[in-house]
């Protein structure tokens, strides 16, 4: 079998890299667990100039990694350069806060001495998604490597070229050549690498249906894990709210990435009486986006990652559609080559409706009226997802009580889109997965917290 690369934006087959053997992927376990045996030794300051060099590396690249997401998988260069950026920040933030952070801590007993130590666990295997091929593996990469693990990344298979690039920073930043390698296997080779005892732990950002299939195989083994899945995230939009701002923010969000965003706005749950007012400056904010050929630096919106990917977000908004949703803004699947879906807003979204109930992972807006604050709360929280949510209030008071004690979600902002930061603990609840990854939180993930009592 083969790992093929095809570009989303013409259907073109950019290249074809052959997949490991059961060999070659055992290999690159032990001799990650070699790396490790050293790694795990050194300093943090030798590992924290090593990453900021890495940092620096991902700077200097930044626009040829843009080109190749571009490429790869169809995120406008305009949107990749500032993920690159965002990777560069993540390693500056652990260079600087890892040896503080994961320092002992002494906690006062009976014991002559007592504290907590944090020793890093080993190898690390990491399954990770298309859509943001850079970031997504570099927010899991940089902590556990500055802990002292070693890394084996399982990416996605449409994005083998971001995969190879990855490894790349890593050796010529001057890490050791084996601490963070790519597996080029296929996903239902999985399972195999967790059976691996070399690997002591697994985190996964995607699907439900990968998540549950490789939470079932770490328990049996009873190896930790991490998992980010999918969000269906609500924006509560009150009666009180800025609606220009409002309207600009959700837009926003709803297409990050073309849409194609764990924590982009999904569903706009809006009280009645600004229903209409705010559904006119959605449509509006939605329709003035530029979409076509992501190399072009004006393009705002490129293509949807895969066809089947496409084809099945149009889907949910035709089943919605016959189920009674009002289709305010595209809807169709444009002419020409590429797998491309236009910015779409459907309103008298309810439950029962794909736009309600599952999580459309592309440029799809679903607003759903409420009549006010308790039924929007009520409505906000009527998902198994629970990632990421929103709210729009003029009083500030309010906004805080509702995010902070309300939503049932790992991240809840006011009067801002969701969006992760290293300074932050980031990660879901029901079904969005559980762990954490980022801040402090992240960092400790992968590691024994060990008692030491004298």
């Amino acid at each position: 079998m083969a790992l093929e690369a095809v570009n989303p934006a013409t259907g073109e087959k950019i290249k074809t890299y052959p997949e490991m053997t059961l060999g070659e992927v055992e290999s690159r376990i032990d001799r990650a667990e070699q790396a490790f045996a050293d790694w795990k030794a050194r300093a943090f300051s030798e590992r924290s100039e090593l990453m900021k060099k890495a940092a620096g590396m991902l700077r200097d690249k930044a626009g040829e990694f843009a080109r190749l997401m571009a490429l790869e998988m169809g995120k406008p260069v305009r949107d990749g350069r500032p993920e690159i950026e965002k990777c560069a920040w993540v390693c500056d933030h652990y260079a600087e806060q890892a040896e503080s952070i994961l320092s002992p801590e002494i906690i006062a007993t009976d014991a002559g001495k007592s504290y907590v130590n944090f020793q890093p666990l080993g190898v690390v295997l990491a399954v990770m998604p298309w859509n943001y091929p850079f970031w997504q593996v570099f927010r899991f990469a940089v902590p556990a490597l500055m802990a002292g693990n070693a890394g084996v990344l399982k990416h996605s298979a449409n994005v083998p070229g971001c995969a190879l690039a990855i490894e790349d920073v890593f050796r010529q930043a001057g890490f050791p050549e084996s601490i963070f390698q790519t597996l080029m296997i296929g996903g239902e080779r999985v399972e195999k690498v967790i059976e691996n005892p070399l690997v002591k732990a697994v985190t996964l950002t995607g699907s439900k249906p990968a998540g549950q299939a490789v939470a079932a195989t770490a328990g049996r083994l009873l190896k930790k894990s991490v998992l980010e899945l999918g969000g269906s995230d609500p924006y509560i939009v009150l009666e009180d709210a800025d609606l220009e701002a409002a309207a600009a923010a959700c837009a926003a969000s709803r297409l990050l990435n073309s849409g194609q965003s764990c924590i982009a706005a999904k569903r706009f749950v809006v009280v009645e009486v600004v229903r209409h007012s705010f559904e006119a400056l959605l449509v509006d904010q939605m329709r003035a986006k530029k979409m076509g050929d992501p190399m072009v630096e004006s393009v705002e919106i490129g293509p949807q990652a895969r066809f089947d990917l496409r084809d099945d977000l149009h889907r949910q908004v035709r089943q919605s559609i016959e189920k009674g949703a009002r289709c305010l803004l595209g809807g169709k699947l444009p002419e020409g080559p590429g797998a491309f879906y236009p910015p779409t807003v459907l309103t008298d979204v309810h439950k029962g409706m794909p736009a309600y109930d599952e999580e459309t992972f592309g440029p799809v807006a679903a607003v759903i009226g409420v009549k006010d604050e308790k039924e929007a709360i009520r409505v906000a929280n009527d998902t198994v997802f629970g990632l990421g949510a929103a709210v729009f209030t003029r009083d500030i008071t309010r906004g805080e009580r509702i995010a902070a004690t309300a939503l049932d979600a790992g991240s809840c902002f006011v009067n801002a889109f969701v969006k992760s930061d290293p300074r932050l603990p980031f990660g879901g609840i029901k079904e969005s997965g559980y762990g954490r990854e980022l801040s402090h939180y992240g960092i400790k993930e992968f590691v024994n917290i060990k008692t030491v009592y004298i």
